[in-house]
């Protein structure tokens, strides 16, 4: 069986002077049409009103609003880029709507909310924008020009929309999605490559036969990131050097956050090449994100880890299964199967135990184990989302 995916691909982009001044103006056009048509579907609603519609918000606010004197400058930007604001805007109150149903898997998600101009900024152009590649490898924008790319890799297929984005540290990305089919890897001999993984915060995880340290790549960078922090709050509100103290800033966390997401690229593609089935315990990220550890827990990264692990294990056919969450995979032992491993908050200082039974056990090692075979069960019974 044959599986097509989308896969977003993102390069990055190297506007000339001239350019960034164009991309800064469709930046603002789009944030301005989707304020306006929020405005409007707010006002409606205290109203008692109709909802508008989508042609007659795209008729009032891009066709119309283009002649008036206050909004002739909405002619600067693509109206591709404007028309998908107005899109995105639908779609955050359909993931509203569908939320307050209970149609919508994940997290509650709020009503939309008026955009602002912060230092992350993004337009996105579909194929009725008629942007192109071009032969010399420039990728050309309605409105903007042929801009230059570094290509780090080719693409699978001709891509069905690019989003430019530009982020706080003032680097420009173009992010393409593609359609491509999945390439299953040569199976393995399941009893040997099967791996579960406990995730956890003094070790990055413990896989069959390895443990990956964690990479702490926050800490690392902490001082550096204090003595900027520092120097930006000492500078005059709406200065040139704020403004500089302020990309310095973002500079750093932009560091931080390539290096973690080098990282578990580079380690979901190892444990994907070498294991024939991955059981990964599912954690309440969200829950270790609070309190004393909340720092520890961000700088892990672990719900974009499962995330990405999940979507390459789809793409290269390999078995995929997730423990639930209270599964007592520390406290359970894997010889006998009594939980009577270390408890709570305290327990968690306890890096070995032994079972009355006389078993003597690694903590991480012996969760390892007990999430392999649950990981294992959960598959046999057909039920690998749990």
């Amino acid at each position: 069986m044959v599986i097509v995916m989308k896969l977003r691909y993102q390069f990055r982009l190297y506007p000339s002077a001239p350019q960034r001044i164009m991309l800064a103006k469709a930046f603002g056009c789009a944030r301005v049409v989707w304020n306006d048509a929020l405005r409007a579907r707010q006002d409606a609603y205290k109203q008692g009103a109709k909802r508008p519609t989508a042609a007659e918000l795209s008729k009032r606010f891009i066709t119309e609003a283009k002649k008036a004197e206050d909004r002739h400058w909405l002619d600067d930007a693509s109206a591709v880029v404007l028309q998908q604001s107005l899109r995105d805007l639908q779609t955050a109150y359909s993931n509203f709507f569908a939320s307050k149903k209970g149609t919508r898997k994940g997290p509650k998600m709020g009503p939309p909310k008026f955009k602002k101009k912060t230092s992350r900024q993004s337009i996105r152009f579909t194929t009725n924008s008629r942007f192109t590649v071009t032969e010399d490898g420039m990728l050309r924008l309605p409105k903007i020009g042929d801009v230059k790319v570094r290509w780090s890799r080719s693409l699978p297929s001709g891509p069905s929309s690019v989003t430019v984005i530009k982020d706080a540290s003032g680097r420009y990305f173009a992010s393409l999605v593609v359609e491509t089919e999945g390439k299953p890897l040569p199976e393995l001999d399941l009893d040997d490559t099967e791996t579960g993984i406990d995730l956890g915060l003094s070790t990055y995880a413990v896989l069959r036969g390895r443990k990956i340290a964690s990479p702490k790549f926050f800490r690392r960078q902490e001082k550096k990131l204090r003595r900027a922090q520092r120097k930006l709050s000492r500078c005059v509100k709406g200065s040139n050097n704020r403004r500089k103290a302020k990309l310095a800033v973002a500079k750093v966390h932009a560091r931080i956050a390539d290096q973690r997401r080098d990282f578990i690229e580079q380690e979901t593609t190892q444990i994907t090449r070498e294991s024939q089935a991955v059981y990964l315990e599912d954690l309440n990220v969200k829950g270790m994100a609070k309190g004393e550890r909340a720092k520890s827990a961000h700088d892990q990264s672990l719900g974009m880890f499962a995330r990405t692990l999940e979507t390459k294990c789809h793409r290269y056919g390999r078995d995929f299964a997730k423990v639930g969450q209270y599964f007592p995979s520390t406290q359970l032992c894997s010889a006998c199967g009594k939980i009577e491993g270390p408890k709570g908050l305290e327990g968690l200082k306890i890096r070995k135990w032994t079972c009355s039974c006389g078993a003597v056990h690694d903590r991480d090692e012996n969760a390892e184990l007990n999430i392999r075979r649950e990981g294992r069960r959960i598959v046999a019974e057909g039920r690998p989302d749990t």
